[in-house]
């Protein structure tokens, strides 16, 4: 399973859901999936949220130890 960081990151931020998919070109309902791992985002998609959350990719999203 895919884990990320984007809620943790997102509130250290100031971000809402809102702002933050604002930013990133997808919905408040989008960044919400993510967080709660029922999305997997795209390539692109994890690119922007790095960037705009100030981490690498690696940084962001990793995979559940037992499925490497």
């Amino acid at each position: 399973m895919l884990r990320n960081r984007v809620k943790e990151l997102r509130a250290r931020h100031g971000f809402s859901q809102t702002e933050l998919g604002s930013r990133t070109g997808v919905t408040r309902q989008t960044i919400g999936f993510i967080e709660k791992g029922e999305f997997s985002p795209s390539i692109t998609l994890s690119l922007r949220l790095a960037k705009h959350l100030q981490v690498s990719v690696d940084d962001l999203f990793w995979l559940e130890e037992d499925e490497i």
